[in-house]
């Protein structure tokens, strides 16, 4: 059975918020789950104190026993000093100006 630490969506529309769950890797996002061990409030200033909340202790146990956190909250954990802060790759830059359009625009700022 994997575990995960993840995000398990309340609230009401156009209202979010998340309950920080361990559930089976198998299960749906928004069912079934092990035990609820803190909760996101995305609506809420990123510097707000409730904005994220975990139960430490159970946050470690559940490391200990083999959890895998998704990205997010992963992130979350790693601001907590709770693991590692997990390393995030470079975006692609698909959607940049391709070289002509870089070249006519470096062209267009000289002259």
């Amino acid at each position: 059975m994997g575990l995960k630490i993840r995000l398990a969506r309340a609230g009401a529309k156009k209202r979010p918020y998340y309950h920080i769950v361990v559930a089976d890797s198998r299960s749906p996002r928004d069912g079934r789950f092990i035990e609820k061990i803190g909760h996101y409030n995305p609506m809420l200033p990123s510097d707000h104190a409730e904005r994220v909340h975990l139960q430490d202790e159970r946050v470690s146990h559940w490391l200990g026993q083999g959890a895998v956190a998704t990205d997010r909250v992963a992130k979350f954990l790693g601001k907590a000093g709770l693991a590692p802060m997990p390393e995030f790759r470079e975006q692609p830059k698909k959607s940049a100006p391709k070289k002509k359009a870089q070249e006519r625009a470096a062209a267009a700022a000289a002259g």
